[in-house]
């Protein structure tokens, strides 16, 4: 099936400078490097080429690809499998087949879901902002944009790592890896083929592949070199029966450490907020996991007032645009090793102010 012109956004984007005279890239940076979540998702809509561009264009260091499976069992970016909030399927009649009611690890969601659709299908849908009364400019970009591949996403970090001299890497999360198991779509054996084509197999390729889950991860351990993350949650279970509380306790960070590189803590659990909406003192979190050999890379700051501590709002709209650098400033004195944040530019901003100003709040 013929793509729409719309596709080539990506080779416009990677066009936009000359490519640099050949020579070694920058290393990558040291800690804290900031993770573009689902790209610039503050700005565009996310998970789409455009956001992992601009992402980049800030200054991002990782591209964040949430990765669900394709009837015919490719890989592409989106938030979850359900997506018709995403997408415009709703708008396609020929597809009015396909909504369906599923149990997802444990919940029950209606829509329509990536594993229901080949990849030719996927990419006659456009994508949509997903918080437009948050991000009420992204709507303005809605199918605009198509569904990436994990393979286009892979070769835009290539492109802009050659075309600005640094190195751009990715950062990919497998979604409800126990669930695609049992249907028969294993995520990792297809996330793995990709990163070897991309010469990105060990320890120093710029890449962390991430879960919520456990086993899904120690299995890639012995499966590639590449650096592990142990994505955590303040409370319940994994998808896969393990307690996210006992994982971050010191004992559990060690256990952890044994195959993961680093974790992705939600943020309140290395700065928990008071009753009143504001940042209250600062856990052990990150000094337990630094002790056992681990990063910690917190999820997921953002800009707007609905998201933000209330010492940070600005104005009473929850769409307002408030001090998301002086929260990522107060996390960074933590001790932090990376930054999971929907705008790129503000986590800029907030590591040159912390560079500029090393006393930190």
């Amino acid at each position: 099936m013929m793509r729409v012109a719309l596709l080539p956004i990506m080779v416009l984007l990677m066009a936009a400078a000359p490519l640099k005279p050949a020579g070694p890239p920058v290393p990558p940076p040291a800690p804290p490097i900031i993770i573009a979540h689902r790209g610039a998702s503050a700005d565009r809509p996310e998970h789409t080429l455009a956001a992992y561009a601009l992402a980049i264009e800030q200054g991002a260091d990782f591209i964040e690809p949430d990765l669900v499976p394709t009837k015919d069992h490719q890989l592409v970016a989106r938030h979850e499998n359900e997506i018709g909030s995403t997408t415009d399927v709703a708008a396609h009649p020929e597809f009015a087949s396909r909504k369906a009611t599923k149990v997802i690890d444990g919940e029950t969601m209606t829509g329509w879901f990536t594993e229901d659709f080949t990849l030719a299908e996927l990419k006659t849908l456009r994508a949509k902002e997903r918080l437009p009364q948050v991000r009420p400019g992204n709507a303005s970009f809605d199918r605009q944009f198509e569904i990436p591949t994990l393979a286009e996403v892979i070769a835009l970090a290539k492109a802009a790592s050659a075309r600005t001299g640094r190195v751009i890497g990715i950062y990919p999360e497998t979604k409800h890896p126990s669930y695609f198991k049992v249907l028969g779509l294993p995520i990792e054996p297809v996330l793995l083929a990709e990163l070897a084509k991309a010469g990105w197999t060990t320890a120093d390729a710029p890449v962390f592949i991430q879960s919520f889950e456990v086993d899904n991860l120690k299995a890639l351990k012995s499966q590639t070199g590449v650096r592990l993350i142990q994505l955590m949650a303040p409370s319940g279970r994994t998808a896969d029966g393990h307690d996210y509380a006992a994982l971050a306790t010191a004992a559990g960070l060690k256990g952890v450490a044994a195959y993961a590189f680093g974790v992705g803590a939600e943020k309140s659990m290395i700065i928990p907020r008071t009753g009143d909406g504001r940042l209250g003192a600062a856990t052990d979190f990150v000094a337990n996991a630094h002790a056992v050999g681990l990063q910690v890379h917190p999820w997921t700051f953002r800009p707007e007032n609905i998201f933000l501590p209330a010492e940070f709002k600005a104005g009473a709209s929850p769409a307002g645009i408030g001090d998301g650098v002086a929260e990522i400033r107060v996390f960074l004195a933590t001790g932090i090793d990376g930054i999971f944040s929907d705008s790129t530019a503000t986590a800029v901003r907030a590591l040159a102010a912390d560079q500029a100003n090393p006393a930190r709040n």
